[in-house]
């Protein structure tokens, strides 16, 4: 992995697969991106209040936990395509459910919660699925520059999903909606023409309660898996400070939906320089080091955004998370395929997706009720400081983490030093 050079990022162009995934999560993650926008503002707006907007996140919690140990035995047994496409689906379902009750006036708190809900469960399944056919999509060399992309694509819709949509909904909020199913058609569409060997899972390990627990503990095992996980747990469940964006936006910094849109684009402004950078000159040594590193400037990111009262300031602070979160997700994504065999990717990833990606909903769910007790400042500016003392926690309760140099199995690591 060490001797890959920086042009044969350039050859994940020639990988088809590859390609149309990127573009089919670049779709759906824009769509995903202007519905959450029109859902925070709609939910705001009925309700005024900063625990309904973290309720959002937990709502969207639940479905991961109940069916965590599903949704991993299920991407190991069968076509993880055929997942990803019918999840994207339901995203659509439920844009077009959204789009109608604006359209009729039917739209409601308790609708929203019901979509959200719909949301959750279909991310839960896409996410883990997702992540797991990345490497079947290019060669083993072109991972860590695959990994970069794929960050790309989320982070250009990032940026421009919520751009577009808040800029769309001044003019007209159902239109918004309408667009996002075009968008998960669109996606939909394009993991249809993915062709790939060995497309459908050989692993046909029957389901019982000792292998959909395996992924558990397989991580348990690998203390530096164990360790890039919880790390990202804790960081992000304390640092959950996009759900109260609509906040800071309409009562703090005074932008309104437009200035809301940039707030949620900025994260993904300064992620999509650094992944941009990553497809082209990976991470390759001191591995360890530079994720802990990257962490403690999340931390302090997030500080001075929850301290912030300057709009392009708050900008700034947002794009500076992101980038350093950008690194991160390269350097954990990457450790985490990498270290697992593909028969069980699908419930390591899972597991990642729990503990991780869904506890940015459970994060989003804190910071709303701390938010709802103390306010909304004090509760960003906890989850900065918070994110530096786990930082500097588990750089000590995993020394080996902090010291893996290379992406390479845990037993090649002494040769690579």
């Amino acid at each position: 992995m060490s001797g890959i050079s920086a042009p044969a990022s350039g050859g994940l162009l020639r990988q088809r697969p590859f390609v149309l995934f990127w573009l089919s999560r670049l779709s759906a993650t824009m769509g995903y991106q202007m519905l959450t926008l029109v859902i925070g503002w709609k939910i705001y707006e009925l309700t005024g209040s900063a625990f309904d907007l973290g309720l959002v996140g937990l709502i969207q919690f639940i479905p991961a936990v109940i069916l965590t140990l599903l949704i991993g035995h299920t991407a190991d047994r069968y076509d993880r395509r055929l997942i990803v496409r019918i999840s994207q689906s339901i995203y659509a379902l439920s844009a077009l459910i959204i789009t109608a009750t604006m359209f009729t006036g039917h739209l409601s708190r308790d609708l929203l919660f019901a979509v959200v809900f719909m949301l959750g469960s279909a991310r839960a399944f896409e996410m883990p699925s997702g992540s797991s056919l990345l490497p079947a999509l290019v060669p083993s060399r072109l991972l860590p520059h695959a990994v970069a992309g794929w960050a790309s694509a989320n982070q250009v819709a990032v940026i421009c999903g919520p751009a577009l949509g808040g800029l769309i909904y001044v003019v007209q909020p159902v239109a918004v909606g309408g667009l996002c199913v075009v968008f998960f058609v669109a996606a939909v569409s394009l993991v249809t023409m993915i062709k790939i060997k060995g497309n459908v899972s050989a692993n046909r390990e029957p389901l019982n309660f000792r292998s959909v627990l395996a992924g558990f503990g397989y991580i348990s095992r690998r203390q530096r898996l164990l360790g890039v996980i919880t790390l990202d747990l804790f960081v992000v469940l304390l640092g959950g400070a996009t759900a109260l964006l609509p906040i800071f936006a309409k009562d703090i910094l005074n932008v309104g939906p437009v200035g809301l849109g940039l707030l949620r684009s900025a994260p993904a402004a300064g992620a999509l320089v650094t992944a941009l950078v990553l497809s082209r000159i990976p991470v390759e040594r001191h591995i360890g080091r530079k994720m802990f590193a990257v962490t403690a400037i999340y931390g302090v990111a997030t500080t001075v955004f929850a301290l912030s009262t300057w709009f392009p300031l708050s900008l700034m602070a947002l794009a500076a998370l992101g980038a350093s979160d950008a690194v991160s997700i390269v350097i954990r994504f990457t450790l985490v395929q990498i270290e697992t065999p593909d028969e069980m990717r699908g419930r390591v990833s899972a597991i990642n997706y729990l503990f991780v990606g869904s506890s940015n909903t459970l994060g989003e769910f804190e910071s709303g009720a701390v938010a709802a007790w103390l306010g909304a400042v004090p509760s960003v500016l906890i989850g900065g400081i918070g994110s530096l003392v786990i930082a500097a926690t588990w750089m000590g309760l995993f020394p080996d983490l902090r010291k893996l140099d290379r992406f390479e199995p845990a037993g090649r690591q002494q040769e690579a030093v």
